[in-house]
């Protein structure tokens, strides 16, 4: 690859990383907010190689052009030519295009309905925390599922909750409020959620609020189960600036 390239693809990268990540909020799509440093800082040094290596090609244009030729010379020696070379290495560049002009959306219901709702025992060798005050009491998704499907003192029964997700159709009918849940970037997504009863369905991948009362159904302390909850209101709200718990 001629280094005019390098340094092209070099600066379309982490120009595309420093655009979601310190000019706008878009990395929160792809990874937690505590990588945004490293995302930065990055993006500056990736920008700053390409920089140096197009400087570097500018000065090393001459030489660079004569030994094009020698190897023209050699290539019409062993019957076959490397002009292929760079056209392929300019497809690099379409992933640093893509995020640039069209950044890809956060994940959302497709993902939640192609993943499982495996939610793992926690750790409750000293117990659960008790809940906080509050009527409705707003709680994280991913805790009152926890909660749901493990806390055998059920603190929630009788409880009023709100919680915040997006739309997931259920199939066969119905519909839950879901999260993700990353541990560093979407590639390791865990989803959460919790059917919504008592309520019409809002758009699919929509956020909503929902408050209501848990339905226990005696299906509680299975890895598996999907907690319910009684719907007594439904708020179509914004997306939150970070779509992951």
């Amino acid at each position: 690859m001629r280094r005019e390239v390098q340094a092209i693809l070099l600066v379309l990268l982490g120009s595309a990383v420093l655009r979601i990540s310190l000019f706008s909020d878009t990395y929160l799509r792809y990874v937690r907010a505590a990588l945004r440093p490293y995302l930065i800082t990055a993006g500056v040094l990736v920008v700053a190689l390409g920089v140096l290596t197009a400087v570097a090609a500018l000065r090393g244009r001459q030489p660079a052009e004569h030994d094009d030729e020698h190897d023209d010379e050699h290539d019409g020696g062993h019957g076959h030519s490397h002009a292929h070379g760079p056209r392929i290495a300019w497809l690099l560049a379409l992933p640093a295009v893509v995020i640039l002009l069209v950044a890809p959306p956060a994940l959302g219901s497709y993902t939640a309905q192609h993943a499982g709702n495996t939610v793992a025992k926690p750790d409750t060798a000293a117990g659960f925390p008790a809940l906080p005050a509050g009527d409705p009491l707003p709680l994280p998704l991913a805790e009152f599922e926890v909660r749901a499907d493990w806390d055998t003192a059920k603190p929630l029964l009788g409880r009023r909750v709100k919680l915040l997700g997006f739309v997931t159709p259920k199939s066969g009918g119905g519909w839950y409020v879901t999260r993700l849940v990353i541990s560093c970037c979407a590639a390791d997504a865990v989803t959460y959620k919790v059917e919504v009863r008592g309520a019409q369905m809002p758009p699919a991948n929509s956020w909503v609020t929902v408050t209501g009362v848990w339905q226990p159904d005696g299906n509680a302390a299975q890895s598996d189960a999907v907690p319910a909850l009684n719907a007594s209101q439904v708020v179509p709200v914004p997306q939150p600036r970070d779509p992951y718990e």
